[in-house]
């Protein structure tokens, strides 16, 4: 018996011991696998950007997010020349005030959230509009700290390729107004039953102020602290016009008819 011992051990190791060549096998179809994954998950959204230059995204991956889980979602392109110059100025003020001096990325900014969050301060994330338009794109929300890495180069990539005029008309069209409502038309009609086209400044004042936090913000209805917000974003449109001249070129913001008076 103690002579079949070694023997049985000898079987059970040969047994449960790896066949190299179907193991590596296997392995390796499955590293390739994963490779090829990974590099279309991280080249998909260059190659895209490509793409939009001269064609207009169908959705958004928080679209797409939003349709997967059956949610409704209102949505219908415009061109920038059709959407209010009142919305463009205050969306930038809002959002991104250096948005026509940075490449994409406000290291500024960036640099100011770091330390705010270092001084236990937690602050906006230092995204410009260019980022969000990457992430709301290409990405998604949460973790930020996940994210981040891949929405960096590929808002400085963004920023070269389409310029601030086509990522601005991609930002507005893209971007959540409401829950389920996506884009500066969809958010007009749905807030004020208006076209994206006659947004007076109170409006497109409303509209950005809620972009922080559109589904807890009312643009169309706004709470006593966002219509504080939106007055003074008009205040700080009018005072930093000059802000906008990459998107707006000659054109500026007009006012309301209560303002002409």
């Amino acid at each position: 018996m103690t002579d079949l011992a070694p023997k049985t051990f000898e079987r059970l190791a040969e047994a449960t011991r790896p066949h190299n060549g179907r193991e590596r096998g296997w392995r390796g179809r499955a590293l390739r696998i994963v490779l090829i994954a990974l590099g279309v998950f991280l080249l998909a959204p260059y190659v895209l950007t490509l793409v939009y230059a001269v064609v207009n995204p169908p959705l958004s991956a928080l679209m797409a997010r939003q349709a997967l889980l059956g949610r409704p979602v209102a949505h219908e392109w415009r061109d920038l020349d059709e959407i209010s110059p009142n919305l463009i100025a205050q969306v930038i003020v809002s959002e991104d005030g250096r948005f026509c001096q940075h490449h994409g990325v406000d290291w500024q900014a960036l640099d100011k959230a770091v330390d705010a969050v270092k001084a236990g301060k937690p602050k906006g994330g230092g995204s410009t509009i260019t980022m969000q338009t990457a992430k709301n794109l290409f990405l998604w929300s949460d973790p930020a700290w996940l994210r981040k890495p891949f929405e960096i180069p590929l808002a400085s990539f963004m920023d070269a390729v389409l310029g601030k005029r086509r990522v601005m008309e991609i930002y507005l069209n893209i971007v959540e107004w409401a829950p389920g409502v996506y884009g500066a038309q969809a958010a007009a009609r749905h807030h004020f039953k208006i076209s994206a086209e006659d947004l007076t400044m109170q409006q497109a004042a409303q509209l950005a102020a809620a972009l922080p936090n559109p589904k807890r913000r009312n643009a169309g209805k706004p709470g006593p602290r966002v219509a504080a917000l939106a007055n003074r974003l008009r205040v700080r449109a009018a005072r930093e016009s000059d802000n906008s001249f990459c998107v707006l070129e000659e054109e500026e913001p007009a006012e309301d008819e209560a303002s002409q008076e």
